[in-house]
């Protein structure tokens, strides 16, 4: 089945201000549109976007305007109707990450991924289950962590679940969509050199292999610039960008290979036909499910998060 996990778009001036905003988005469209448009002619069944890719990100700089002002409704705004139409017209389900603005909940903000079926309708919506807290990454500023759980989705070419950025370096995240019968789980990121680079090829890798499953790690590229300086708490010198995002998106499988990764320089869209049948071939040979000891783990993590909790530490 072919899949495809595009980063986003090259290096570029981020500075969007209210004014702007409608035109940065329309840019993002209209660019993401060539891609889907190439993606269709290569006969790719799913596609999946980096993280907030209608916006650059700028929750490192703990403004809340002009960056709140590119919220949108997970089920009818402007990107989610949008990405409709292109899923119907390609027959092509489509992830797209957002900021999401919830109004029925007092209009919270949710870092949020739309999963569109091929159909055109909003099968729902995964929201982020962790927030980093870490360096120039100051997205509690912005949203919390998600409250959506752990949901799969049943489409016409797969079951499919959206572990978002952050949530790919916590094992237990990965094998709950697992769990929940996941067959692919995208991982569309945001993501820098010097903070993780050296685990970018390894975290994705390994979810495939102790999950069964495929996963698409997917990553933006460039260097996003703002013009108020901010500091990283750490007694550094005030800049104006978060470091380079360094795309190099990829595909990995249940057995662990990989597919060559995207270029970390340039914008790009990567194609992979991937075999299904490979998730419970391999699930059948290693048989992680079966010998997972769930239930013990369960029970011992259970004691692990009381109050009164002592480790289980042997002395002489």
């Amino acid at each position: 089945m072919p899949g495809a996990a595009p980063p986003a778009r090259g290096a570029r001036r981020s500075e969007a201000d209210p004014l702007r905003q409608p035109e940065q988005v329309a840019a993002l469209h209209r660019r993401i549109e060539e891609i889907v448009e190439v993606a269709a002619m290569c006969g790719v069944n799913v596609i999946c976007f980096q993280e907030a890719w209608t916006m650059p990100f700028a929750f490192c700089t703990r403004e809340k305007l002009p960056w709140t002002e590119f919220a949108e409704s997970a089920e009818d705004g402007l990107t989610t109707r949008f990405c409709q139409k292109l899923a119907k017209k390609h027959n092509m389900v489509v992830v797209s990450p957002i900021l999401e603005r919830d109004d029925v909940h007092g209009g919270t903000l949710w870092n949020t991924a739309v999963v569109i079926s091929n159909s055109g309708s909003v099968l729902g919506k995964s929201r982020k289950n962790h927030i980093p807290r870490i360096g120039d990454f100051n997205e509690s500023t912005y949203y919390m962590e998600g409250n959506t759980g752990h949901p799969v989705f049943q489409t016409q070419f797969g079951r499919i679940a959206v572990n978002i950025c952050f949530g790919r370096h916590h094992p237990l995240n990965w094998l709950m969509y697992s769990l929940n019968g996941a067959e692919i789980i995208f991982n569309p990121s945001a993501t820098t050199g010097e903070l993780s680079e050296s685990l970018w090829p390894i975290e994705a890798r390994n979810a495939a292999i102790a999950n069964h499953c495929f996963t698409c790690a997917i990553n933006r590229v460039g260097t996003e610039y703002y013009v108020n300086a901010f500091t990283s708490g750490d007694g550094g010198k005030a800049h104006h960008d978060l470091g380079y995002f360094y795309g190099s998106s990829y595909v990995a499988a249940p057995d662990g290979s990989r597919t060559p990764g995207l270029s970390r320089t340039q914008d790009g869209l990567l194609v992979a036909e991937v075999d299904l049948n490979l998730c419970r071939q391999v699930s059948d040979k290693w048989s992680f499910k079966m010998t997972g000891r769930y239930e013990m783990y369960a029970e011992e993590l259970m004691k692990a998060v009381q109050l009164n909790f002592a480790p289980n530490i042997i002395k002489e």
